[in-house]
């Protein structure tokens, strides 16, 4: 099987566009499209169906993603073996506007010339992710296994940093002109679409709203962000939750209103995924960058998994 077909398909699928692609590989969106094609005959299947936004992978792509993406991993680390040098640090942040990839770009932009490749796994099972860590197919990732009795052999979980939560209403939301404490959130309806079962903020927003009698609704289909943020600023009365290093962006006339949330503070735990053998090289520099990211005023609330006691240990076992 042609290991670049493969490493063709399996870019296209990460990043949604064959010209996307076709720059980050080097060569045309036609040879990108034929290299697809190609494997397509072999494999006696549709990879890839077409939006309107670029490609996305049919089910059976799907299927063959993580597998074509251990091959293409596999092929990497057999050259590395053998080639001066290594490739670039790959860490996995679960969106790019997420806070984990915030703190990227600010370590990066801190160390100009670090060779860093951010990626995001197409899954929200953290047990995933901690498998393709363990088997090398990436160096890190952004993602909590909220039991850790659940990692697998050959993977650790540090803690990285939290992230303080904030209300995020339209402009005649009842909420949208204070600073707020849990308690005030209660009876409100906070609209958190696409909390998946068995997923690291599942069991967060359980543990949030058994402790502070929140009202989450997780109702109804996640059309992105766009519609989400559309629907806050067309309401006076949803609300949603988002991290406070997280990026958002909306037209002017939303007038969206960020209320910070206070009295105590909610963190929402971020861990790093590690292997606990031959770690990249260029992960020594980002734990360390991690160590000065500056702690949340407190009172602060921890889901019961991600204690203050607990993230001490996890951070000096570094």
């Amino acid at each position: 099987m042609d290991t670049e077909a493969l490493r063709t398909f399996v870019r296209a699928a990460e990043l949604g566009r064959l010209q996307r692609a076709a720059d980050e590989l080097g060569v045309t969106q036609q040879a990108v499209s034929k290299r697809i094609a190609a494997l397509e005959r072999e494999l006696g299947v549709r990879l890839f169906a077409r939006t309107a936004r670029g490609v996305e992978p049919t089910l059976d792509g799907q299927a063959f993603l993580p597998h074509a993406r251990s091959i293409v991993a596999g092929v990497e680390r057999a050259v590395a073996a053998v080639r001066p040098g290594s490739r670039a640090l790959r860490v996995d942040v679960l969106g790019l506007r997420s806070a984990q990839a915030v703190v990227l770009h600010e370590y990066w932009r801190s160390r100009p010339g670090t060779d860093l490749d951010v990626v995001t796994l197409r899954t929200t099972d953290p047990r995933a992710a901690a498998v393709a860590v363990g088997a090398g197919d990436i160096d890190a990732s952004f993602r909590t296994v909220t039991d850790p009795a659940a990692l697998p052999p050959g993977v650790r979980m540090i803690h990285a940093f939290d992230s303080p939560l904030e209300l995020l209403v339209g402009p005649r939301h009842p909420l949208a002109a204070r600073s707020l404490t849990p308690r005030q959130l209660r009876g409100h309806r906070i609209w958190v679409p696409g909390i998946a079962p068995g997923s690291e903020w599942a069991d967060f927003y359980d543990e949030l709203v058994t402790e502070f009698d929140l009202r989450v609704d997780a109702a109804g289909p996640h059309f992105g962000d766009d519609v989400l943020l559309d629907t806050l600023a067309d309401s006076a009365d949803v609300a949603t939750l988002v991290g406070a290093r997280d990026r958002y962006t909306w037209p002017p006339t939303h007038d969206l209103r960020r209320i910070p949330i206070t009295n105590p503070t909610l963190a929402y735990p971020l861990s790093l995924l590690l292997p606990t053998t031959t770690p990249h090289p260029g992960l020594h520099p980002l734990l360390t960058h991690l160590e000065t990211l500056p702690a949340l005023p407190e009172p602060t609330w921890h889901p019961s998994w991600a204690s203050p006691h607990r993230t001490e240990g996890h951070r000096h076992a570094q």
